[in-house]
């Protein structure tokens, strides 16, 4: 949410601090005051088009800045940390991060009277984009200027998908479509194949068939040189193992031998101590020593073994030979004999998808088309969603429309499915005359459908596409009898959400400003809601209320420049101020009915 707004130079606004409430904020004032630089100020922070004539006449600059509350695993604090203003820890210049997981952003922009303007994200300047995309997932404008947003069908189809809840439907297509565009990616290159691909092909499979005629083993090279190694040195292993036997056991050596070897020695030792009947350390040094002799018992069957051993000494010349070719395939695809195994592989594979092979292109084919059928199916699971929650979306908005003082109006969604059977193209392979194949109609990235809002300002009229068929007014409460209609599936996904509504209040009065008021108050309880307002009935339901007015600057003559202020007004200042909304004064009798007002103007 929206913490803070501060302004400065901006219009007639020298300096101004705004801060709205958690609810429903309510900015007021007398026509012509400046309420629009407010918004220009948020519009600027959002990445919007920075105009010179903006800057107050006398300054050098001027400046706005917002201050955001956030989730700091939400998207927008993403987006921040992606473009290198905040680390892991949500720590940067200008931020503090606490452990409730909440994280404050700071957008600022600089419009100088010459010269281009500054976007400052968290205290780092960033390209203006980048501060639009992170504005973009915190603030929503409901403006005559900012409703062709939603005239695009991407950001219809979008709004539409966030109302069907229907992010498995999508995912599952999404991964559809990607192995969809994969198949056709591999057809595509096997089909257009280059002479430097079948090169490649030759010398792939000239590759494999080297390695596999050496058919190396893991390890195997290792194995060699050790056995190569106990081969030329065989006669210093047999002197040094027996003169090690002679020590250790002369019976290994020489049955008839009657020398008494270690292990003998340390049995006859152990067989003293045991005789002693003391105990205590007489004992223990007889447990250690037979642990000692298991130990010596074992080293004498290993070297008994290695005496035992016939190395070849004529197959030294086969083992060379053996680890020349397995070093020839480790110099050529190494560096060790794993990375050969494993390149030889993967080449196996990359044969395959050169192999343009008739045979193989069917295969691929067939593949290709289980594949598009896939995709087909997972396309019209998504549309079955869509169509059901756009007959209930739109029923839903034009319920509100007819509360919100637009009896008759009405907005259809449309979810067209396109059918490939309608037209010439086809849902199968085919060469065209590039040599290229694969279609994917009717299928894109988004699904099967094509999407449009389509709306009925007043009874009579045609059925227009959104941004071209109402005013400003109507538009705005379009927005929000929209925003309401999905109002606790936006703030399921983004509670940081603030909404702010201009114009909304073009052309209403009586019970239907309550019952627009009502509404707005109705949205603010799970999102952050701001709207500008000329009507008291509906400024009556806000939380909070900031009033906008102008003057001259003091000690200046009559030829004063004019200057916006904004000030929050609370207790009787608000009585005050509602009544002079209601009737332009502030007599008893408009007083007393904006006591009322404001008594009543609860949900």
């Amino acid at each position: 949410m929206l913490e803070e707004l501060e302004v400065r130079n901006l219009g007639p606004i020298r300096s101004a601090v705004l801060a709205p409430g958690k609810g429903m904020t309510a900015i007021t004032g007398e026509t012509g005051a400046g309420k629009s630089m407010l918004l220009s100020a948020i519009r600027l922070i959002s990445g919007a088009t920075a105009g010179v004539g903006r800057v107050a006449s006398g300054a050098d600059a001027a400046w706005a800045q917002g201050i955001f509350d956030v989730d700091a695993s939400g998207k927008a604090a993403g987006l921040a940390r992606d473009a290198g203003v905040l680390d892991e820890d949500g720590d940067a210049a200008g931020t503090d991060s606490d452990e409730s997981g909440r994280q404050e952003l700071f957008l600022s922009r600089t419009v100088p009277a010459s010269g281009r303007s500054r976007a400052v994200l968290c205290g780092h300047s960033v390209p203006r984009n980048v501060l639009g995309n992170v504005a973009g997932e915190l603030v929503t404008i409901h403006g005559q200027a900012d409703q062709l947003r939603l005239a695009s069908p991407a950001r219809q189809r979008e709004f539409l998908d966030m109302a069907a809840d229907d992010q498995a439907e999508r995912e599952a297509y999404r991964a559809a479509w990607e192995k969809l565009q994969a198949m056709d990616e591999r057809l595509h290159n096997l089909t257009n194949q280059e002479a430097s691909a079948r090169q490649r092909a030759d010398y792939l499979r000239e590759s494999i068939e080297q390695i596999n005629k050496v058919d190396p083993k893991p390890g195997e090279d290792d194995e060699l040189k050790e056995k190569r190694s106990r081969v030329e040195n065989a006669a210093e292993i047999a002197q040094g193992v027996g003169s090690a036997l002679s020590a250790l056991d002369t019976a290994q050596v020489d049955a008839d031998s009657d020398g008494l070897g270690a292990s003998e020695a340390i049995n006859h030792a152990i067989a003293a101590l045991r005789a002693i009947h003391v105990g205590g350390s007489f004992e223990q040094a007889a447990d250690r020593l037979e642990s000692l002799n298991a130990d010596l018992s074992d080293i004498i069957f290993t070297l008994s073994n290695e005496v035992d051993t016939d190395e070849d000494a004529e197959g030294l010349d086969a083992i060379n030979s053996r680890i020349h070719e397995l070093d020839e395939l480790t110099r050529r695809w190494g560096p060790t004999l794993e990375d050969v195994i494993a390149w030889r592989d993967k080449a196996a594979f990359e044969v395959e998808d050169l192999d343009a092979s008739p045979e193989k292109v069917e295969e691929l084919k067939a593949q290709r088309q289980q594949a598009f059928d896939d995709a087909m199916k997972a396309a019209d699971a998504l549309s079955k969603k869509r169509k059901l929650a756009a007959k209930a979306l739109a029923g839903t908005v034009t319920k509100e429309l007819s509360a919100l003082a637009m009896a008759g109006a009405g907005l259809e969604i449309r979810v067209v499915r396109r059918d490939a059977s309608s037209t010439n193209q086809q849902n199968t392979v085919h060469d065209d005359e590039s040599g290229s194949s694969a279609s994917t109609w009717p299928l894109d990235v988004n699904g099967i459908d094509d999407i449009e809002f389509l709306f009925t300002p007043f009874p009579g009229s045609p059925q227009l596409p959104m941004g071209k068929s109402a005013s400003g007014g109507e538009l705005s409460r379009l927005m929000l009898a929209l925003e309401l209609a999905v109002a606790e599936k936006r703030t399921s996904g983004s509670s940081d959400m603030t909404f702010i509504f201009d114009e909304v209040d073009a052309g209403v009065g009586g019970k239907a400003a309550v019952e627009l008021g009502k509404r707005i108050a109705r949205l603010s309880r799970t999102s952050q809601v701001i709207v500008v307002t000329h009507l008291a009935q509906v400024a009556s339901w806000a939380d909070t209320q900031f009033v906008v007015s102008k003057g001259s600057t003091q000690g200046s003559g009559s030829k004063a420049p004019i200057e916006t202020t904004v000030n929050e007004v609370t207790g009787d200042a608000r009585v005050h101020e509602i009544a002079r909304m209601l009737s332009g004064s502030e007599s008893a009798t408009s007083l007393s009915h904006a006591q009322e007002l404001l008594a009543s103007s609860k949900l």
